[in-house]
Parts: C-alpha cells; sequence; structure tokens
C-alpha cells in the first residue's frame, strides 16, 4: 500500500506514472518473500548519498540469493531520469527494489535466472522541524545472523519491525527502542537511534543485528569534523534513561528529536539541533539532480 499518492514506477524498461503492479502470484518474491529495497531522498534538487543507497540494495539482493541485474551507475541515471518528472520543491522518497522470480527444485532457494527490478517514486514530505517522537519498550528483539538476513534491507525483516511499532502504539508511544539478542540497545522499530551526555554522543555499536544506517555515518562524520566526540558502544536501556538528550536518525526523516523514553524526559538539545543542521548544510553541497 503507498504512502503517498504522487508515484513514478520504473518496470520493464519505462516510467508509468502510478503505483503500478510488477509481481506475479508465482514470483518467488510474492511467494515466500524474496525482496529488497532501498531508500533514498530527494529533498531541495538533490539527493544525498543516492550512490551508497543503490550500492547497498545490489549488496541487499545478494544477501537473499538475487542477482543484481542493474549496476549502481545504470540505476543512478535511471533515477534521476524519473526524479525530472517532480519540481525540486517536492520531497520524494526512493525506493528500488528487486525480487527474486524462480524457485529451484524444492522452491525455497532461488534459482539463478531472471531477476525483477523496479524503482517506486513516492511524493512523502519531510516532517516539519517540531515533530519529536517518543520511544518505550518492546518484548521483540532483533534478530541476529544466524537466525535473519539482518544484514541486508529486506522486506521480510519487516513483520518483526512491525510487532514493535504496534507493541508501542498501543502503549501511546511512537516508537519502540528494541534490544538486541544480548539484551542491549540495537536501534529503533525503524530506525538507528543516539544519545547525548555531557555534550558527548553515544550511539549502540553495529554487532550485526541491525543495519547501520547510511544516514546514521553521515551523521558521525559530520559530528567528530565539528569536534564533537561519538561513541559507538555497547548501549544499555538506563544509558538512554540518563542522556541529555535522544534522537533518531533514518533515511525517512533524517534526523527526529526524543521526547519522551517511557518516563523520562527530554528537550529538544543543541546537539540534536546541531546534527540536523549540519546534515542539511552537508546535503546542500550535493550535485544538484
Amino acid at each position: 500500500m503507498a504512502v503517498g499518492t504522487d508515484i513514478k514506477t520504473y518496470f520493464e524498461g519505462q516510467w508509468h506514472t502510478g503505483d503500478v503492479p510488477i509481481m506475479r502470484a508465482a514470483d518467488h518474491g510474492s511467494w515466500l518473500g524474496t525482496t529488497v529495497f532501498d531508500g533514498a531522498r530527494f529533498v531541495n534538487g538533490r539527493a544525498p548519498d543516492l550512490q551508497s543507497h543503490c550500492e547497498r540494495v545490489n549488496r541487499s539482493a545478494e544477501a537473499l540469493f538475487i542477482k543484481p541485474s542493474v549496476s549502481t551507475e545504470n540505476m543512478i541515471k535511471l533515477i534521476r531520469e524519473g526524479l525530472q518528472s517532480y519540481g525540486p520543491e517536492t520531497a520524494v522518497y526512493i525506493r528500488p527494489m528487486y525480487w527474486a522470480i524462480d524457485g529451484g527444485p524444492t522452491g525455497v532457494l532461488t534459482k539463478t535466472g531472471e531477476t525483477g527490478f523496479a524503482v517506486c517514486l513516492e511524493a512523502i514530505p519531510m516532517a516539519p522541524e517540531t515533530a519529536t517522537t517518543t520511544l518505550t519498550r518492546t518484548q521483540f528483539r532483533r534478530p541476529v545472523l544466524e537466525d535473519a538476513v539482518v544484514g541486508a534491507k529486506a522486506g521480510c525483516l519487516y513483520p518483526n519491525n512491525a510487532r514493535m511499532l504496534a507493541e508501542a502504539q498501543s502503549k501511546g508511544f511512537g516508537n519502540a527502542l528494541v534490544a538486541d539478542a544480548m539484551g542491549n540497545v540495537a536501534e529503533t522499530a525503524t530506525a538507528n537511534v543516539f544519545a547525548v551526555k555531557d555534550g558527548e554522543v553515544f550511539t549502540p555499536i553495529a554487532n550485526g543485528t541491525f543495519l547501520a544506517g547510511i544516514t546514521r555515518a553521515r551523521h558521525i562524520e559530520n559530528l567528530r569534523a565539528d569536534g564533537v566526540t561519538v561513541h559507538e558502544t555497547v548501549m544499555s536501556f538506563q544509558d538512554f534513561h540518563d542522556a541529555d538528550e535522544v534522537f533518531t536518525s533514518g533515511n525517512m526523516m533524517k534526523v527526529t528529536p526524543v521526547s519522551a523514553f517511557d518516563d523520562t524526559n527530554y528537550q529538544v538539545g543543541p546537539i540534536t539541533k546541531r546534527v540536523r543542521e549540519m546534515y542539511w548544510d552537508w546535503a546542500a553541497t550535493e550535485t544538484p539532480i
């Protein structure tokens, strides 16, 4: 189901207007969930880190035994072509995706052959700067590599995230702060997470249970270049209760301040504001589409 209504879809060699059908009932992706995607953003006439997102969707495909069929360079060209139909004032979510079509003798393992590919461009506004979210704990955890393809941005991982969100929202919170298999904080149900304490920034270390995001890496680079100490480390839930500021980081909205974690409240502090400012200052240096 689409989030927005202004949609363009690249499929089978051409761009189409709208949310067009792209999968068949017997495709391996629709039957057994072998789908991968990535998400980039088009904002203010630019698509920050577009190359990194296109590179990652090809790596994700390989992790699910799907053969990538479009090079990073060609994917970027296609996306740039599609974005020409939007004005620079329109914020667009860029979603390249692959799915397996054929299964092997048992049906479960994919069979090397034709690969499904599409790009969906969807006009979705950025959240206003005043937007915040709240966090709570959840009974559900991030899987490990032995359980799931956590190294890929795979559609089959998201039902677990949906359980986390459903539980959090049933308790009156906007999102869930999620543990890994060891009980340490990994991320939220939809984004990476940062805490600020005494002017220093802390974020859960990438331990193979969650995707250490492209936008997360950009924030870390910007902060360090600005002279802020950033720790990638093992973090407990108590670390977040003790924090001065908390914010989430994801491609969809880039920076979202957290106003509460259960009964702990936060202000939108100077580091969170600075992270957002530095991100958009950096994004403005990217080549316009």
